[in-house]
């Protein structure tokens, strides 16, 4: 029988996720699976939780991976902390906000949003006024909307809600990795990510925090958390203290693929990594402008891993993005709701975020054009 795996090509990831893998990421999946209460994969867990802790710049104690995608993570926060009938406050510029909409009010949740143009960013002075019309359990946002590219004021924002008394959910699948992301600095209650944008593992995880504003929320709940899976309480005790209880059957070799990530980018230097993804960001703008090419994000909003690049005229979305990748072996993401036919999504993240990928990029968009 023919094994289709290796039919497999080497395609360079531009586009909005999964990024390119690190090669000793990869060699990391290849170890020995541990059983997931193995002592020494205990080990490895604290571990993780050390290194998520020191890359979100929190000290919350309930920092952990699920075994899930963003998405997963994006679940977790909003199963644990709603109820039926909480009030919430969605900030929506984009895919993912609307996502939140969708699991709170499927939630039961008392729903309130507020709605910005796409490809613009979230206004702090319409969220304030917002805020003073009642009080919500839970504020939440996309700190990078990975659907348009824009970087929202995640600390502005977390400022108005401490003043409000809620809760601040904050999404961080895009932004993890590749820009600041400062969990106890900017007043963050909830926090998720994913393994695959810009830490470079393959998806599976996605990494969450919780404040101890927020586990007290948690266990003052007056119902159960209606997802067994995702239910932080017992997924908690799985990776604290010193008897772990199971809960699920961790995927081993994925954490140890994240493990690695992370040093990756503790060997580097977090403000190096950052750095980085800017400088090639730059080229990248500066490349697309010399092709003609337009962003859809005004400069000051922009997001250094996430590019939303207007198609020109004359050139039909999916025809263009199938040359990239039959041709030149190159994957770019398609436009999502609004915006799908009209931009093209180019990603620089993580491991991506070469400026040899971006010149590649840019030879094989000068080809297709």
């Amino acid at each position: 029988m023919k094994n289709l795996l290796d039919g497999i090509e080497d395609v360079l990831l531009m586009g909005p996720g999964p990024s390119s893998v690190y090669p000793a990421v990869y060699g990391a999946l290849s170890r020995s699976t541990l059983g997931y209460l193995d002592a020494y994969f205990i080990r490895i867990m604290d571990e993780i939780k050390a290194l998520l802790q020191k890359l979100m710049k929190t000290r919350n104690e309930l920092t952990l991976a699920v075994s899930g995608t963003g998405m997963a993570g994006m679940e977790t926060c909003l199963v644990n902390l709603l109820e039926p009938g909480d009030a919430i406050l969605i900030l929506i510029n984009g895919v993912f906000g609307t996502r939140m909409r969708e699991i709170a009010t499927r939630l039961g949740a008392d729903v309130d949003v507020l709605d910005f143009d796409w490809g613009t960013p979230v206004q702090p002075d319409v969220v304030k006024e917002k805020l003073k019309e009642r009080t919500y359990k839970l504020v939440a946002m996309v700190h990078a909307e990975t659907s348009t590219g824009v970087c929202n004021p995640a600390e502005e924002i977390g400022k108005l809600i401490k003043a409000a008394d809620s809760l601040y959910l904050l999404d961080a699948v895009t932004s993890l990795g590749g820009i600041e992301v400062n969990v106890d600095g900017w007043g963050v209650d909830a926090l998720y990510s994913g393994s695959q944008k810009c830490l470079s593992c393959p998806p599976g995880l996605s990494p969450v925090t919780f404040s101890e504003n927020a586990e007290k929320a948690i266990a003052s709940r007056k119902t159960k958390t209606p997802s067994f899976y995702l239910d932080i309480g017992l997924i908690g005790k799985y990776w604290g203290g010193e008897k772990r209880a199971y809960h699920h059957t961790a995927p081993t070799n994925m954490f140890y693929g994240l493990y690695q990530a992370l040093l990756l980018v503790m060997e580097e230097g977090m403000e190096k990594v950052f750095a980085r993804h800017l400088k090639v960001h730059e080229r990248l703008v500066q490349g697309l402008e010399e092709l003609g090419l337009q962003l859809l994000v005004d400069q000051p909003y922009r997001l250094p891993m996430l590019n939303a690049v207007r198609i020109p005229q004359g050139v039909e979305d999916a025809a263009g993005r199938s040359a990239l990748r039959n041709k030149h072996k190159i994957e770019i993401g398609a436009g999502l709701g609004p915006l799908a036919g009209k931009i093209w999504r180019i990603g620089v993240m993580g491991h991506t975020a070469r400026e040899e990928n971006v010149e590649r990029l840019l030879s094989a968009l000068r080809d297709v054009l």
